[in-house]
């Protein structure tokens, strides 16, 4: 056989063609260096479909356990590291058929019928993301857990809340942590909706207008456990829309470019918190790094570039929604290019997020049970830095409510009172008690519970409010939650 003619039997299409596939065509083209990482996915979809294929009738039992036979030995040379994935086969789903076929002989050439690549990739891509949406649900319930750690530890510490960076309340740092989880229970919730998307079978709708082929497709969604809460098989119930459909990467993406804003709203903070200007906070060692030219440096990079990768992900999103803008049905080879930013959103966020619950609530020490070296923090600085903007002047103004005045002339009235405390270099709750009531008379001698920063914090009760004992309910509810 002629060299032509082998690469042209190399391909599933090669019959209609008087030429291979040039060089720089093939590497142009080719996926199979990016998308290899779907081998398990391709053949646990394949494995389905060969079932239901000996189960309808279309293939024999021999076949069926000649690709099982097949298959089992794929697996095992592609987890040793010995299976070689070849350019000219283009993609994940070619090279291991051709593998296939090369060890079992027809039965091989057999188990792609009733399917195309088409709907063979949609199903691998949605198999492959519903394992690693598991994942980062995992990793997500981590870092939720961090959090709460961190704020049981630090209920009582007194933090300056700011709004427009200004200094605007006192807040518990415990309170604080409490936020974030808020923010990254909603990305679980999130995700879960989008795996409840993804979890829909495509296998069957072949390249786009279904198969003659007696298909049990609802078989094959059971076998893979694309079902409902209920157990009931999901398929898609379109084949146009089965094989073009991608909307379940974007959300995807999308769902991960939010968390990534969560962690980089997070990082701006604890970059803030570690600078000296604040030192609210410190960092272990291990997650900064030094200068090249100061030695005096400790640098917050592992913040700082996941504020970056942030960018990255959210590249991926708009790559994707204009990946699809344009496309008409049904599958195009435009969806090659789905892959790579979902490949990648997947790796960039389940690294933030495993090093960040790391950094954040410390490493498990297998000795004690405890986990230690997460973030350290300086309360002193904390109720220091409190203390300059005056923090208690709402509850000046809530005080004189509570006697009896309009909110709005209360409001006007600490507006004096934070004026001549200015004046005075002091806070308000160093002004003596003459001074205040000559602001207003009704002020008394029980002011300065309300003016101090314990008092505020301790005074916001209400349901989701900044009082430690709010923020004790929160922590038993996320406890309960994560459990």
């Amino acid at each position: 056989m002629s060299k032509n003619q082998l690469d042209k039997k190399s391909q599933a299409w090669s019959a209609l063609f008087s030429e291979p596939m040039s060089d720089l065509v093939k590497r142009y083209t080719s996926s199979v260096f990016f998308d290899k990482r779907m081998w398990q996915a391709d053949i646990t979809g394949s494995l389905a479909h060969a079932e239901m294929l000996a189960a309808q009738g279309i293939i024999g039992a021999e076949d069926h356990a000649s690709i099982q036979r097949g298959m089992a030995q794929i697996t095992a040379d592609i987890e040793s590291g010995n299976f070689e994935w070849k350019l000219d086969l283009e993609d994940v789903h070619l090279n291991i058929e051709a593998r296939l076929t090369q060890l079992v002989g027809d039965a091989g050439k057999r188990l792609h019928t009733g399917r195309s690549r088409n709907d063979q990739v949609a199903t691998d891509v949605r198999l492959w993301l519903r394992s690693e949406i598991d994942l980062i649900g995992e990793l997500l319930v981590d870092l939720q857990k961090s959090l709460v750690d961190v704020a049981e530890k630090n209920v009582d510490v007194i933090l300056p809340g700011f709004t427009h960076l200004q200094v605007a309340q006192p807040v518990s740092f415990g309170h604080h942590m409490l936020a974030y989880v808020e923010m990254f229970s909603r990305d679980a919730e999130r995700f879960a909706e989008v795996r409840r998307r993804t979890n829909r079978l495509p296998l069957g709708a072949a390249a786009l207008a279904g198969t003659s082929y007696p298909l049990d497709r609802e078989r094959v969604a059971r076998t893979l456990g694309m079902v409902d809460e209920n157990g009931n098989p999901q398929v898609c119930q379109n084949s146009l829309d089965a094989v073009s459909d991608r909307d379940f990467a974007i959300e995807f993406t999308s769902a991960a470019t939010l968390t990534m804003v969560h962690i980089s709203r997070m990082s701006e903070e604890l970059i803030i918190w570690m600078s000296q200007n604040f030192s609210f906070i410190k960092i272990a060692d291990r997650f900064t790094t030094g200068s090249s030219i100061m030695p005096q440096k400790k640098n917050p990079d592992v913040p700082e570039l996941a504020r970056g990768k942030t960018g990255r992900v959210v590249g991926h999103l708009m790559g994707l929604i204009t990946l699809m803008k344009g496309q008409p049905l049904a599958y195009n080879k435009d969806n090659q290019e789905d892959k790579e930013p979902l490949f990648d959103t997947v790796d960039t966020l389940k690294d933030t997020l495993r090093i960040f619950s790391e950094m954040i609530g410390g490493q498990l020490n297998p000795a004690t049970g405890v986990k230690e070296g997460g973030i350290t923090v300086n309360a002193p600085a904390m109720e220091q830095a409190t203390l300059k903007g005056y923090a208690t002047a709402t509850d000046l103004a809530d005080y004189l409510v509570k006697k009896g005045l309009p909110f709005r002339d209360a409001h006007e009235i600490v507006a004096h009172a934070v004026k001549a405390a200015t004046s005075h270099a002091c806070d308000l709750s160093e002004l003596p008690l003459a001074v205040l009531q000559e602001f207003n008379p009704m002020i008394e001698k029980d002011v300065y519970e309300c003016l101090s920063l314990r008092g505020s914090l301790n005074a916001r009760k209400t349901l989701g409010g900044t009082a430690p004992v709010q923020v004790q309910v929160q922590i038993a509810r996320h406890r309960v939650r994560l459990a």
